[in-house]
Protein backbone atom coordinates (compact mmCIF):
# COMPACT_ATOMS: atom_id res chain seq x y z
CA UNK A 1 0.00 0.00 0.00
CA UNK A 2 1.24 3.29 -1.20
CA UNK A 3 1.94 6.54 1.29
CA UNK A 4 -0.49 8.45 -0.89
CA UNK A 5 -3.26 6.29 -0.42
CA UNK A 6 -2.32 5.64 3.15
CA UNK A 7 -1.98 9.24 4.56
CA UNK A 8 -5.52 9.85 2.48
CA UNK A 9 -7.07 6.86 4.14
CA UNK A 10 -5.55 8.60 7.58
CA UNK A 11 -7.22 11.50 6.55
CA UNK A 12 -10.63 10.48 5.76
CA UNK A 13 -11.19 8.34 9.00
CA UNK A 14 -9.97 11.45 11.40
CA UNK A 15 -12.52 13.95 9.25
CA UNK A 16 -15.11 11.50 10.02
CA UNK A 17 -14.18 11.77 13.67
CA UNK A 18 -14.03 15.26 14.07
CA UNK A 19 -18.08 14.88 12.74
CA UNK A 20 -17.56 15.97 9.12
CA UNK A 21 -20.00 14.04 6.62
CA UNK A 22 -17.97 13.13 4.02
CA UNK A 23 -14.16 14.05 2.89
CA UNK A 24 -12.76 14.29 -1.08
CA UNK A 25 -9.51 15.14 -2.27
CA UNK A 26 -8.20 16.57 -5.44
CA UNK A 27 -5.41 17.53 -7.29
CA UNK A 28 -4.64 20.99 -6.63
CA UNK A 29 -4.41 22.61 -9.84
CA UNK A 30 -5.80 25.65 -12.49
CA UNK A 31 -9.81 25.33 -13.01
CA UNK A 32 -9.90 25.54 -16.55
CA UNK A 33 -13.50 24.34 -17.30
CA UNK A 34 -14.55 27.23 -14.39
CA UNK A 35 -12.37 30.15 -15.56
CA UNK A 36 -14.41 30.87 -18.50
CA UNK A 37 -17.49 30.45 -16.63
CA UNK A 38 -16.44 32.63 -13.81
CA UNK A 39 -15.55 35.58 -16.11
CA UNK A 40 -18.89 35.59 -18.09
CA UNK A 41 -20.77 35.88 -15.15
CA UNK A 42 -18.92 38.37 -13.72
CA UNK A 43 -18.81 40.56 -17.13
CA UNK A 44 -22.80 39.82 -16.87
CA UNK A 45 -22.98 41.22 -13.65
CA UNK A 46 -24.34 38.47 -12.03
CA UNK A 47 -22.89 39.12 -8.59
CA UNK A 48 -24.51 42.52 -8.44
CA UNK A 49 -22.79 44.32 -5.57
CA UNK A 50 -20.61 41.02 -4.34
CA UNK A 51 -17.48 43.34 -5.32
CA UNK A 52 -15.07 40.79 -3.76
CA UNK A 53 -16.22 38.24 -6.57
CA UNK A 54 -14.22 40.28 -8.82
CA UNK A 55 -11.28 40.09 -6.38
CA UNK A 56 -8.09 37.88 -6.84
CA UNK A 57 -9.67 36.03 -9.95
CA UNK A 58 -6.69 34.63 -10.37
CA UNK A 59 -6.53 33.07 -6.82
CA UNK A 60 -10.02 32.04 -7.37
CA UNK A 61 -8.92 29.65 -9.83
CA UNK A 62 -5.48 28.13 -8.66
CA UNK A 63 -5.39 26.81 -5.20
CA UNK A 64 -1.59 27.40 -5.95
CA UNK A 65 -1.79 30.94 -5.89
CA UNK A 66 -2.92 30.31 -2.32
CA UNK A 67 -0.43 28.06 -0.61
CA UNK A 68 2.92 27.84 -1.85
CA UNK A 69 3.46 24.31 -3.45
CA UNK A 70 -0.09 22.86 -3.12
CA UNK A 71 -0.54 19.67 -3.79
CA UNK A 72 -3.77 18.59 -2.99
CA UNK A 73 -7.34 20.20 -1.86
CA UNK A 74 -9.07 18.35 0.70
CA UNK A 75 -12.69 18.77 0.40
CA UNK A 76 -14.81 18.37 3.57
CA UNK A 77 -18.92 18.31 4.04
CA UNK A 78 -20.39 19.14 7.12
CA UNK A 79 -23.94 18.46 7.69
CA UNK A 80 -26.40 21.67 8.52
CA UNK A 81 -29.91 19.97 8.51
CA UNK A 82 -32.09 20.91 11.35
CA UNK A 83 -34.01 17.96 13.87
CA UNK A 84 -37.04 20.97 13.96
CA UNK A 85 -37.74 23.77 12.12
CA UNK A 86 -39.71 27.20 12.71
CA UNK A 87 -43.30 27.51 13.59
CA UNK A 88 -45.43 27.50 10.13
CA UNK A 89 -46.58 31.08 8.96
CA UNK A 90 -43.37 32.92 10.39
CA UNK A 91 -41.01 35.36 8.69
CA UNK A 92 -38.28 32.07 7.46
CA UNK A 93 -34.18 32.64 8.02
CA UNK A 94 -32.02 29.85 6.02
CA UNK A 95 -31.82 26.38 8.23
CA UNK A 96 -27.98 26.99 7.90
CA UNK A 97 -28.08 30.35 10.14
CA UNK A 98 -30.08 28.45 13.16
CA UNK A 99 -27.52 27.78 15.05
CA UNK A 100 -24.10 29.13 15.81
CA UNK A 101 -22.21 31.00 13.16
CA UNK A 102 -20.40 27.87 10.73
CA UNK A 103 -17.30 30.00 9.78
CA UNK A 104 -15.91 29.86 13.91
CA UNK A 105 -17.34 25.59 14.24
CA UNK A 106 -15.85 24.62 11.11
CA UNK A 107 -12.48 26.64 11.19
CA UNK A 108 -12.00 24.77 14.64
CA UNK A 109 -12.66 20.82 13.08
CA UNK A 110 -10.00 22.49 10.10
CA UNK A 111 -7.45 23.52 12.70
CA UNK A 112 -7.85 20.34 14.40
CA UNK A 113 -7.33 18.19 10.72
CA UNK A 114 -4.39 19.97 10.28
CA UNK A 115 -2.74 19.72 12.99
CA UNK A 116 -3.56 15.70 13.12
CA UNK A 117 -1.81 15.82 9.43
CA UNK A 118 1.53 17.65 10.51
CA UNK A 119 1.35 14.79 14.00
CA UNK A 120 0.80 12.01 12.23
CA UNK A 121 2.52 12.46 8.44
CA UNK A 122 4.96 15.16 9.08
CA UNK A 123 5.89 18.21 7.85
CA UNK A 124 2.61 19.76 6.10
CA UNK A 125 2.12 23.29 5.28
CA UNK A 126 -1.69 24.15 4.20
CA UNK A 127 -4.22 26.48 5.02
CA UNK A 128 -8.01 26.02 6.19
CA UNK A 129 -10.62 28.13 3.98
CA UNK A 130 -14.44 28.75 5.12
CA UNK A 131 -15.73 30.78 2.85
CA UNK A 132 -13.33 33.17 3.62
CA UNK A 133 -10.82 33.23 0.48
CA UNK A 134 -11.59 33.12 -3.12
CA UNK A 135 -11.74 29.56 -3.02
CA UNK A 136 -14.49 27.91 -5.57
CA UNK A 137 -15.66 25.22 -2.90
CA UNK A 138 -18.49 23.61 -4.82
CA UNK A 139 -16.16 23.36 -7.96
CA UNK A 140 -13.60 21.68 -5.93
CA UNK A 141 -16.31 19.51 -3.89
CA UNK A 142 -17.48 18.15 -7.20
CA UNK A 143 -14.17 17.34 -8.52
CA UNK A 144 -13.32 15.22 -5.39
CA UNK A 145 -16.50 13.29 -5.93
CA UNK A 146 -18.09 14.43 -3.23
CA UNK A 147 -21.64 15.41 -5.33
CA UNK A 148 -22.43 17.76 -8.38
CA UNK A 149 -23.33 21.09 -8.96
CA UNK A 150 -27.46 20.90 -9.57
CA UNK A 151 -29.26 23.15 -11.52
CA UNK A 152 -29.51 25.73 -8.84
CA UNK A 153 -25.52 26.31 -8.36
CA UNK A 154 -25.72 24.30 -5.14
CA UNK A 155 -23.98 20.80 -4.55
CA UNK A 156 -25.94 17.90 -4.40
CA UNK A 157 -24.94 14.49 -2.79
CA UNK A 158 -27.57 11.36 -3.92
CA UNK A 159 -27.36 9.88 -0.30
CA UNK A 160 -28.25 13.54 1.67
CA UNK A 161 -28.98 16.15 -0.98
CA UNK A 162 -27.42 19.69 -0.45
CA UNK A 163 -28.12 20.57 3.53
CA UNK A 164 -24.26 20.94 4.08
CA UNK A 165 -21.16 22.99 4.62
CA UNK A 166 -18.25 23.18 2.04
CA UNK A 167 -14.47 23.78 3.64
CA UNK A 168 -11.11 22.62 2.41
CA UNK A 169 -7.93 22.34 3.29
CA UNK A 170 -5.32 23.04 0.76
CA UNK A 171 -2.22 21.22 1.67
CA UNK A 172 1.39 20.94 -0.34
CA UNK A 173 1.21 16.88 0.39
CA UNK A 174 0.55 14.68 -2.39
CA UNK A 175 -2.59 12.64 -1.91
CA UNK A 176 -4.79 9.62 -3.41
CA UNK A 177 -7.45 11.69 -5.76
CA UNK A 178 -10.95 10.95 -6.24
CA UNK A 179 -12.59 11.15 -9.16
CA UNK A 180 -15.54 13.53 -10.02
CA UNK A 181 -19.40 11.62 -9.61
CA UNK A 182 -22.22 12.34 -12.62
CA UNK A 183 -24.88 14.95 -12.73
CA UNK A 184 -28.01 13.67 -11.57
CA UNK A 185 -30.79 16.12 -12.05
CA UNK A 186 -31.80 15.12 -15.25
CA UNK A 187 -34.92 16.47 -16.52
CA UNK A 188 -36.06 17.97 -13.18
CA UNK A 189 -36.48 21.81 -13.34
CA UNK A 190 -38.19 21.89 -9.63
CA UNK A 191 -35.66 24.37 -8.58
CA UNK A 192 -36.13 26.83 -11.65
CA UNK A 193 -39.77 26.66 -11.23
CA UNK A 194 -39.40 27.27 -7.63
CA UNK A 195 -37.51 30.18 -7.57
CA UNK A 196 -39.56 32.89 -6.14
CA UNK A 197 -37.43 36.10 -7.70
CA UNK A 198 -36.40 33.93 -10.59
CA UNK A 199 -32.81 34.25 -9.46
CA UNK A 200 -32.37 30.62 -11.34
CA UNK A 201 -31.78 32.26 -14.82
CA UNK A 202 -30.96 29.12 -16.68
CA UNK A 203 -30.20 25.26 -15.84
CA UNK A 204 -26.90 25.54 -13.48
CA UNK A 205 -26.87 29.56 -13.66
CA UNK A 206 -27.84 31.92 -10.82
CA UNK A 207 -28.02 35.59 -10.98
CA UNK A 208 -26.60 36.16 -7.90
CA UNK A 209 -27.84 39.49 -7.98
CA UNK A 210 -31.74 38.63 -7.82
CA UNK A 211 -31.59 35.86 -5.03
CA UNK A 212 -33.20 36.40 -2.09
CA UNK A 213 -30.54 35.50 0.26
CA UNK A 214 -28.25 38.21 -1.78
CA UNK A 215 -31.44 40.94 -0.94
CA UNK A 216 -31.38 40.34 2.24
CA UNK A 217 -27.76 39.51 3.77
CA UNK A 218 -25.24 41.22 0.81
CA UNK A 219 -27.78 44.29 0.06
CA UNK A 220 -26.78 47.03 2.02
CA UNK A 221 -29.12 49.85 0.42
CA UNK A 222 -32.98 49.49 -0.39
CA UNK A 223 -33.92 45.79 -1.37
CA UNK A 224 -35.29 46.43 -5.39
CA UNK A 225 -39.13 47.20 -5.31
CA UNK A 226 -38.76 44.27 -8.39
CA UNK A 227 -39.03 42.06 -5.56
CA UNK A 228 -41.53 42.98 -3.58
CA UNK A 229 -44.05 40.68 -2.96
CA UNK A 230 -41.80 38.01 -4.14
CA UNK A 231 -39.85 37.42 -1.04
CA UNK A 232 -41.77 34.37 0.10
CA UNK A 233 -41.47 35.77 3.99
CA UNK A 234 -37.64 35.15 4.00
CA UNK A 235 -35.57 38.18 6.05
CA UNK A 236 -31.89 35.84 6.24
CA UNK A 237 -31.13 33.81 3.03
CA UNK A 238 -33.64 31.41 1.73
CA UNK A 239 -33.75 27.82 1.11
CA UNK A 240 -36.50 27.27 -1.76
CA UNK A 241 -34.12 25.70 -4.33
CA UNK A 242 -32.91 23.04 -1.92
CA UNK A 243 -36.55 22.59 -0.04
CA UNK A 244 -38.49 21.72 -3.54
CA UNK A 245 -35.01 19.44 -4.92
CA UNK A 246 -36.20 15.24 -4.98
CA UNK A 247 -33.08 14.57 -3.27
CA UNK A 248 -33.22 16.49 0.03
CA UNK A 249 -36.07 13.90 1.00
CA UNK A 250 -33.14 11.93 1.85
CA UNK A 251 -31.39 14.72 3.87
CA UNK A 252 -30.65 13.41 7.96
CA UNK A 253 -30.51 15.74 10.65
CA UNK A 254 -27.39 16.88 12.04
CA UNK A 255 -25.62 16.12 14.97
CA UNK A 256 -23.26 18.77 15.30
CA UNK A 257 -24.04 20.39 19.13
CA UNK A 258 -23.21 23.66 18.16
CA UNK A 259 -25.60 24.27 15.24
CA UNK A 260 -28.82 23.95 17.94
CA UNK A 261 -31.47 26.53 17.40
CA UNK A 262 -31.83 28.96 20.39
CA UNK A 263 -34.87 27.63 21.58
CA UNK A 264 -36.80 31.61 21.28
CA UNK A 265 -36.05 30.93 17.69
CA UNK A 266 -38.20 28.13 16.01
CA UNK A 267 -41.34 29.40 18.70
CA UNK A 268 -41.04 33.11 17.07
CA UNK A 269 -44.30 33.90 15.32
CA UNK A 270 -44.69 37.38 12.71
CA UNK A 271 -45.54 39.28 15.93
CA UNK A 272 -42.58 38.09 17.71
CA UNK A 273 -40.48 38.70 14.38
CA UNK A 274 -41.86 42.49 13.64
CA UNK A 275 -41.45 43.59 17.23
CA UNK A 276 -38.37 42.57 18.26
CA UNK A 277 -35.81 44.59 19.87
CA UNK A 278 -31.86 45.18 19.98
CA UNK A 279 -31.77 42.84 22.71
CA UNK A 280 -33.39 40.01 21.51
CA UNK A 281 -31.95 40.23 18.83
CA UNK A 282 -28.20 40.11 20.45
CA UNK A 283 -29.76 37.18 22.40
CA UNK A 284 -31.49 34.98 19.90
CA UNK A 285 -28.34 35.90 17.34
CA UNK A 286 -25.92 36.26 19.92
CA UNK A 287 -22.72 33.70 18.02
CA UNK A 288 -25.03 33.64 14.57
CA UNK A 289 -24.59 33.83 11.10
CA UNK A 290 -27.59 36.47 11.05
CA UNK A 291 -25.88 39.06 12.77
CA UNK A 292 -24.08 39.60 9.92
CA UNK A 293 -27.15 41.39 8.47
CA UNK A 294 -27.15 43.24 11.45
CA UNK A 295 -30.33 44.89 13.45
CA UNK A 296 -31.16 46.93 11.25
CA UNK A 297 -30.58 44.90 8.17
CA UNK A 298 -33.28 42.78 9.34
CA UNK A 299 -35.71 45.27 10.68
CA UNK A 300 -34.94 46.44 6.37
CA UNK A 301 -36.01 43.19 5.56
CA UNK A 302 -38.89 42.46 7.75
CA UNK A 303 -40.13 46.08 7.04
CA UNK A 304 -40.26 44.77 3.23
CA UNK A 305 -42.19 42.35 3.24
Amino acid sequence: MNAQYQHTQLIKAEALRLGFMSCGVSKAGFLEEEAPRLERWLNQNRHGQMQYMENHFDKRLNPQLLVDGAQSVISLLLNYYPEQSQVQDTYKISKYAYGQDYHTVIKEKLQQLLDFIQENIGEVHGRAFVDSAPVLDKAWAAKSGLGWIGKNANLITKSVGSFYFIAELIVDLPLAYDAPTTDHCGSCTACLDACPTQAIIAPYVVDGSKCISYYTIELKENIPQEAKGKMDDWIFGCDVCQEVCPWNRFSKPHAEKAFEPHPDLLKMTRKDWQEITIETFQKVFKNSAVKRTKFEGLIRNIDFL
